[in-house]
């Protein structure tokens, strides 16, 4: 799918495939009856790498690059974390902020020529119980299983939300309510909001 065909959609759903290695993702187009459509995106998590590095393909044959995202420093606490298209042309950024995540996950996303948006976990009654299991002996082994919810905003405004869905396996929804929001961008960051954290 061409990039003017990707920003036609406004919805998606991305999806954890179960491996062993690597974090692998399958994101698709959403049908208006909610299911998944054709595949726009894969991605794969770069493993035992020094700096964070996330690569997105068009699809699972991993032919073409649609985006590339990557920390600009080793630690990830306070990392910006830069995306570039598959010709290495920068798209956006996001990062986490630490100080305000840690009692409620908070990421800056940015694009050039739109405004920063700020997104936050919706509910923090669920924030706070997550980080609660995460201290439990058994966390390990049972995940947190409950959903939770991301909302991206400018000021009041909500331009993009990503839901994730109840079930063993992580499924996610991503809304995108702005026109002028990069779907790479986006897609990069629901990516990002399973992959570098600890879910």
């Amino acid at each position: 799918m061409d990039n003017a065909h990707l920003q036609g959609h406004e919805r998606f759903t991305m999806r954890q495939k179960t491996t062993l290695m690597v974090n692998q993702y399958v994101v698709t187009a959403a049908r208006p009856d909610g299911s998944e459509g054709e595949v726009v995106a894969y991605a794969e998590q770069k493993p035992l790498s020094l700096k964070e590095e996330v690569t997105i393909y068009t699809d699972e044959s991993k032919d073409r690059v649609l985006c590339v995202f990557e920390a600009d420093q080793v630690l990830d606490v306070g990392a910006v974390y830069a995306v570039r298209d598959g010709a290495g042309e920068p798209i956006g950024s996001f990062r986490e902020k630490p100080v305000a995540s840690m009692l409620r996950s908070t990421w800056v996303l940015e694009q050039p020529g739109t405004a920063e948006l700020t997104g936050r976990e919706r509910n923090a009654v669920v924030a706070v119980l997550r980080r609660v299991w995460d201290f439990l002996p058994f966390t390990d082994f049972v995940p947190f299983l409950w959903p939770y919810h991301f909302d991206f905003t400018e000021g009041d405004k909500r331009l993009m939300a990503v839901d994730k869905k109840f079930g063993l396996r992580d499924r996610y929804v991503l809304d995108i309510a702005d026109p002028a929001a990069d779907r790479r961008l986006a897609i990069a960051q629901t990516v990002a909001l399973d992959a570098l954290q600890s879910r």
